[in-house]
């Protein structure tokens, strides 16, 4: 038998977490009988959401280049989501979460249980991010960083630092607290001017534009799951997008990049 949060987190209805909530509020019923927290089921027992039946669907997982100016959310009143941009027939959710105007690699699924995994520090997945400052990084914030920073709410776990330019720095960190990167630059009054997350573990954006996702392959899938898994998974890239995200094919840390090997080669052949 299985904890009934773990049931619907696994066929993809929501995560673990928003399962819960849905027992607490008495939304849940087995067989006819209203579920309590904590309570355990077969998975071949009749479960019911809000008095709909639960059905199971195919485990995907997708790999989206979020673009600016949409909440990580499954919906949301006031903002375009995240969801505006992948169109599959599969409930998925959003795992972990990119602010507002952060860019990058999120990965969206309905395998609670990969979720889960993915998010929790116990794991340790890396997340990788592309920062843009506003004036150069100094080499003591980049030792202290490393080392871990003291916030109001904490010290920061050590962090990978690699200084790309003076203004363009690699940091790749294992903890998911909020706004953790813009809150550490801002312990030294430095303001992040563009964020961009690259990499989760070891599996990168690849050639994925904004507002358009690809599926997972199985490879990335063991690397981070640490299972073994199907290998029926392609890297297809979803060409379905809003017109108006067409314009945004390049990043803007890309372009940042493409600016300085430029302006590198020019010196080059002036000298």
């Amino acid at each position: 038998m299985l904890r009934i949060q773990k049931i619907i987190s696994n066929s993809g209805h929501c995560s673990r977490r928003k399962a819960e909530e849905l027992i607490k509020l008495g939304k849940v019923q087995v067989n006819g009988k209203t579920a309590l927290l904590g309570s355990s089921a077969e998975e071949t027992d009749k479960i019911t959401i809000n008095g709909k039946l639960l059905h199971k669907e195919r485990k995907v997982y997708i790999m989206l280049n979020k673009p600016r100016g949409c909440v990580t959310a499954v919906d949301d009143p006031q903002y375009k989501t995240v969801l505006s941009y992948v169109h599959v027939k599969e409930r998925v959710f959003p795992v972990g979460r990119l602010d507002f105007n952060t860019t990058g690699a999120l990965i969206l699924t309905n395998d609670g249980d990969f979720a889960n995994h993915i998010m929790h520090p116990r794991y340790g997945i890396t997340k990788t991010y592309l920062v843009e400052l506003e004036k150069p990084i100094t080499y003591s914030m980049v030792r202290e960083i490393e080392h871990g920073v003291m916030l109001h709410d904490g010290p920061t776990a050590p962090a990978r630092v690699r200084v790309l330019e003076p203004i363009l720095v690699q940091i790749t960190i294992h903890e998911g607290k909020n706004h953790i990167i813009k809150r550490i630059f801002e312990h030294y009054n430095y303001y992040v001017k563009n964020l961009s997350r690259i990499k989760i573990g070891k599996v990168s954006l690849g050639s994925v534009r904004p507002g358009r996702f690809r599926y997972l392959t199985a490879k990335e899938l063991e690397m981070l799951s640490g299972k073994e898994m199907p290998r029926k998974y392609s890297l297809k890239i979803e060409e379905r997008v809003d017109k108006a995200e067409m314009k945004e094919t390049i990043p803007k840390l890309v372009r940042l990049k493409e600016r300085i090997k430029k302006r590198t080669l020019l010196k080059r052949m002036k000298k």
